[in-house]
């Protein structure tokens, strides 16, 4: 934990002198109102997803932008990876002076179809080695933003894992295999996994046909648990693999609390929410005429740990008065 803290106090105080980002490169409505566009990888009807949205919007009217005076916002919504571009394409013809992005493949259908455009992500994990942004103090191009987790999160995720299931010899990593961040987590668990005498599997799905067999070939062998980290795809089937890992009696950490509200074991993850409204503080300076190759990637600044007794109580295992010091929320 001390790491992620010295890393957020590091990225808070870097700087970068504000350059004026041209007024003419950017198209003006004639009503004066300014245009924001924002593509989620949720679905419309996602709780999670009306939260992050309603975080934005807070975040932004704090700074004094309201939909009903001075802004306009295009939102778009798509659960299946198969229709971001699409959708990205179609944002951009808005030519809106700021566009949001949630996840790293969504960041990448925007960056496809424009270099000019600010972008703003939310919900990034590596973005310089998915070629958004040149260093974190100087992002270098059109895209800035917030990320989520540095790769040492993973030895928090498996520590947890051994934590809650002392027994626990086997862990599946559960990603797309198109996922380009597994391996920035897969070499920091690697680096770990010895020390807990956990051996890491690599367990990818693509879609909701092939995840219940994966998930029931690794629950063969008995001994093991779910490391379940940020994934659109994954995520999107959170209720199905929730249901197979209870079914299995298979401790599972994630990396969101809202895993756990749907009946997850357990989770440490940032605060989606927050980190939203977070980034309604770069679409705001943008707005005002800053660039955002000067603007700083920053991390996420709130953490939480979510237990839930209930999860733990079924599927036989006994919560550490160590986790449930630790934990933010406890859900009976």
């Amino acid at each position: 934990m001390a790491s992620h803290i010295g890393r957020r106090k590091f990225l808070a105080t870097l700087g970068g002198a504000a350059v004026a980002w041209p007024l003419a490169a950017r198209a003006q409505q004639p009503d004066g109102m300014r245009r924001i566009g924002v593509l989620m990888a949720l679905a419309e009807d996602d709780p999670e997803a009306k939260a992050r949205v309603a975080g934005f919007r807070h975040g932004l009217e704090k700074r004094g932008w309201s939909e009903d005076r001075n802004v306009r916002i295009d939102i778009r919504f798509t659960p299946a990876t198969a229709q971001v571009q699409m959708l990205a394409k179609e944002l951009v013809a808005l030519q809106p002076d700021v566009i949001l992005a949630h996840s790293t493949p969504v960041t990448a259908a925007l960056q496809r179809e424009s270099r000019t455009i600010p972008i703003v992500f939310a919900a990034i994990v590596d973005p310089i080695g998915s070629g958004f942004v040149a260093s974190l103090p100087r992002p270098g191009g059109n895209i800035t933003g917030v990320m989520q987790y540095e790769a040492s999160v993973t030895g928090k995720w498996l520590a947890m894992l051994k934590e809650i299931a002392p027994r626990l010899v086997r862990a599946a990593f559960v990603a797309t295999k198109t996922a380009t961040y597994y391996d920035y987590y897969l070499r920091a668990g690697e680096a770990l996994a010895p020390s807990l005498g956990i051996e890491l599997v690599s367990t990818f799905v693509e879609n909701a046909t092939d995840i219940e067999p994966a998930i029931d070939s690794f629950a063969r062998v008995p001994n093991g648990g779910l490391v379940i980290f940020p994934d659109v795809t994954v995520g999107v089937h959170r209720d199905l693999i929730i249901a197979l890992a209870a079914r299995h009696r298979l401790p599972a950490v994630y990396f969101a609390r809202y895993w756990v509200a749907a009946g997850g074991l357990m989770s440490y993850g940032v605060d989606y929410v927050d980190m939203w409204r977070q980034a309604a503080s770069y679409v705001d300076r943008i707005l005002r005429g800053d660039k955002p190759a000067d603007l700083p990637v920053q991390a996420a600044t709130k953490f939480e740990t979510t237990v839930n007794l209930k999860t733990a109580k079924a599927l036989g295992l006994t919560v550490s008065s160590g986790l449930l010091v630790a934990a933010d929320e406890v859900i009976e």
